[in-house]
C-alpha cells in the first residue's frame, strides 16, 4: 500500500493538460416519433426534463406573442385553473419553467424522479390543452407593461433593444423588442392560435437527466407518445434591415450621469469552421472577468464596474457585442479604449502566458460542466439543437488547447475590424 506523504504538495496541473470527454447519451423515439434524448447520472434522486419547440420569436406571426404564449402556458387548461396547476406542483416540490427564447420555447421540469408518475400527467395537460383565459391574458398585459416602462427608464435597457435593432432591423425577430402597442394588441385567439401552431409536438425534441432509466423511459412514451403530433415545423425566413448609421447617440435621461456602450456585429454561426476559435479570441478580448477589455477600462482606468464581450449564436444568425455602463463624462473614451483593445488584437500576437491562461479558464469551465447530469445535458442540447454530434466537442477541445497566437492574430484581423462594428451610446 502506498502511503500518501502529506509534506509534499501534490502536483499542480494545468486544465489543458486533461482527457476531455462528453458521456454519451442514450436516445429514444417515443410512440409518435418525438426523440428523447436521456443520460443516467448523479446519485440524487432527481431528474431534470426539458422539452424544446421550435417556437421562439423567429417563428411569431404576431410581435410578443411567443413571451405571453410562455409566459401563460401554464394560465389554466380545460380541467385546471392556473392556481390549481401551481399548488399540484407545489404539493410534490416539483419546479416547472417556460422560456421564450429567439429560437425555441423550453420547458423545464425539476423534481424528485420517484414523483414523476405524478407530475407528468399535469405537465402533458400543461402542453395539450392551455387555454390562456381573458383574465389571465389581461394580468400578464398590465404586469408586462408595467416592466417595460421601469425597464425603459434605464439606460442599458434601452441600449440592448437599440443595439440588435440596429444589427439585424426593428422588424427582424432577432433584432425585435417589445413595445408596449404589441402588447397591448394581443388577443387570447393570438396565444391558442401559435399554441395550435408551433407547439404541438412537431418539431419536439426531449431531454432528461438524472438518476433515470428505462422505467423512466416507458413512463415518458405511455404520457406524451401517444400525443397526437400537431403544428408546422417549417422554418420561415426574415430578411435583414440593418441600420444605415452605425454610429447612433441616443438621449433617454437628459439628466443621468451614467450612460451605456454597445458596440456590436452581426457574426458567424456555430456552423462556421472558424467558431471554435473565435471563442477564444472573445474570451481574451472581454469574455472573462481577466480579459484584455476588464484589464485595461475596469483596472486601469477605472471607467467602469465591468465590461464584457459576449457572442450571440442562435439557430439563423449570431452577433458579437461589446457591453458596458460608464459614467457620462467617460464615455467616449471608453469607446476609444475598446477600438484601442481591437486594434491590438489586430496587430500583435497574444502572449503565451496570457494564451495559456486564457486556454486554462475554457477547459476549466468545461471540466466543471462535466461533473453533473444537468450540466452534462445541457453540452449535448447544445450539440444536437444545431446538428452537431460528439465529433463536434471533441473537435472544440482540441481547437481550446491547441489554437496558436498566429491563429488568433489572423482571426482577429478577419473580426476585428472597426469598420464592421455598429457603435450605440445611451444616456
Amino acid at each position: 500500500m502506498t502511503i500518501t506523504d502529506r509534506k509534499q504538495a501534490p502536483a499542480i496541473h494545468d486544465a489543458i493538460e486533461f482527457d476531455y470527454r462528453l458521456p454519451p447519451l442514450q436516445t429514444a423515439v417515443l410512440d409518435n416519433g418525438v426523440p428523447l434524448y436521456w443520460l443516467n447520472a448523479g446519485v440524487q434522486d432527481v431528474v431534470e426534463i426539458n422539452w424544446v419547440f421550435p417556437a421562439g420569436l423567429w417563428y411569431e406571426e404576431k410581435p410578443a406573442v411567443a413571451h405571453a404564449s410562455a409566459g401563460l402556458l401554464k394560465s389554466g387548461t380545460l380541467q385546471q385553473t392556473a392556481n390549481q396547476i401551481n399548488e399540484s406542483l407545489e404539493f410534490y416540490g416539483a419546479n416547472l419553467k417556460v422560456h421564450a427564447g429567439n429560437d425555441y420555447i423550453t420547458l423545464t421540469l425539476d423534481t424528485l424522479t420517484r414523483h414523476l408518475p405524478a407530475i407528468l400527467p399535469i405537465v402533458a395537460e400543461v402542453m395539450a390543452e392551455a387555454q390562456f383565459p381573458q383574465h389571465e391574458l389581461d394580468l400578464y398585459q398590465n404586469n408586462a407593461i408595467q416592466r417595460l416602462l421601469v425597464s425603459q427608464r434605464e439606460c442599458d435597457f434601452v441600449a440592448n433593444q437599440k443595439i440588435d435593432a440596429m444589427l439585424f432591423g426593428a422588424d427582424h425577430p432577432y433584432g425585435r423588442y417589445s413595445r408596449k402597442e404589441a402588447i397591448e394588441a394581443l388577443q387570447c385567439e393570438d396565444l391558442l392560435a401559435f399554441h395550435r401552431r408551433h407547439l404541438g409536438f412537431s418539431g419536439l425534441k426531449m431531454f432528461m437527466a438524472g438518476k433515470v432509466g428505462d422505467q423512466e423511459v416507458q413512463l415518458l412514451n405511455r404520457i406524451f407518445g401517444s400525443v397526437a403530433i400537431q403544428g408546422t415545423v417549417s422554418t420561415p425566413q426574415h430578411a435583414i434591415d440593418a441600420a444605415t448609421e452605425r454610429k447612433v447617440f441616443f438621449s433617454n435621461d437628459p439628466n443621468g450621469v451614467q450612460g451605456a456602450v454597445r458596440i456590436g456585429r452581426r457574426f458567424i454561426r456555430r456552423t462556421h469552421p472558424d467558431f471554435a476559435g473565435v471563442v477564444v479570441l472573445n474570451t481574451v478580448f472581454g469574455g472573462y472577468f481577466g480579459s484584455r477589455l476588464m484589464s485595461n477600462i475596469r483596472e486601469e482606468k477605472g471607467f467602469t464596474y465591468g465590461i464584457y464581450s459576449s457572442v450571440g449564436a442562435f439557430a439563423e444568425d449570431a452577433s458579437l457585442i461589446i457591453h458596458t455602463e460608464a459614467g457620462r463624462d467617460v464615455l467616449e473614451q471608453t469607446v476609444t479604449e475598446v477600438y484601442h483593445e481591437m486594434d491590438r488584437l489586430c496587430r500583435e500576437p497574444v502572449e503565451a502566458e496570457e494564451l495559456l491562461l486564457v486556454k486554462n479558464y475554457l477547459l476549466g469551465n468545461i471540466l466543471g460542466d462535466l461533473d453533473g447530469p444537468f450540466s452534462i445535458m445541457q453540452r449535448w442540447r447544445s450539440l444536437i439543437l444545431n446538428g452537431f454530434g460528439i465529433e463536434r466537442f471533441n473537435a472544440n477541445i482540441e481547437t481550446y488547447k491547441s489554437i496558436t497566437a498566429d491563429e488568433l492574430l489572423t482571426l482577429a484581423q478577419r473580426y476585428l475590424d472597426k469598420k464592421d462594428f455598429y457603435e450605440l451610446v445611451v444616456v
